[in-house]
């Protein structure tokens, strides 16, 4: 199959990060937005790779419009592990200075989960990108929540914005996949369910 061939499907993503639509966008692929009321509870014995994983099969599930001939059902969810914690969004400003603090001076794991979903096949990934922050002095992570509001992100930041810009040492993996969308495997997971 052909690039053209492939970007000639339209996404429905089952998301409401607009970054996902913005890099699915970015690819090439026609995007359109639908949303779906899901309970994001998950069994206490699954490990971190699979949580994500669990929870995008859940989203997916759970919805029951028709997926057209020329259509793929993207549902996704991304979550960060520090040690075996999991980081989701925080609460409000003081639980975002928290985490940050927390995640200050070390490797945490950004794990993004995805399902694919046509009229008649399915296929689930995950992709795990290590992440290296340098030591965040309290001014830095208050100017930061305070100038970028990051409580709709796992973790309380977003690797595309002033925090990720200053306050990252490197990355080991893919970028995108901090951002919330593994684009590389995706795009492979993609192949695999149109041929």
């Amino acid at each position: 199959m052909q690039t053209k061939d492939l970007l000639a499907f339209r996404i429905l993503l089952n998301s409401r990060s607009p970054r996902r639509k913005q890099i699915l966008e970015q690819i090439g692929f026609e995007t359109k937005v639908v949303h779906t009321q899901t309970n994001e509870t998950f069994p206490a014995t699954l490990r971190a790779e699979e949580i994500p994983v669990f929870l995008s099969e859940k989203k997916s599930l759970a919805y029951k419009e028709r997926i057209g001939e020329k259509e793929i059902l993207l549902s996704g969810d991304t979550m960060v592990f520090l040690d075996d914690e999991a980081l989701g969004k925080p609460k409000d400003g003081a639980d975002a200075f928290l985490m940050l603090k927390k995640l200050s001076g070390r490797k945490h794991s950004v794990v993004s989960g995805c399902t694919l979903r046509t009229e008649d096949k399915s296929v689930s990934f995950f992709e795990k990108t290590d992440v290296y922050f340098k030591h965040l002095s309290d001014e830095e992570i208050n100017y930061y929540i305070q100038k970028y509001s990051p409580l709709d992100k796992a973790g309380a930041y977003g690797i595309q914005e002033w925090i990720g810009m200053t306050g990252i040492e490197k990355i080991d993996g893919d970028y995108y996949n901090v951002m919330g969308l593994p684009t590389a495997s995706l795009f492979e997971n993609l192949k695999k369910i149109i041929y």
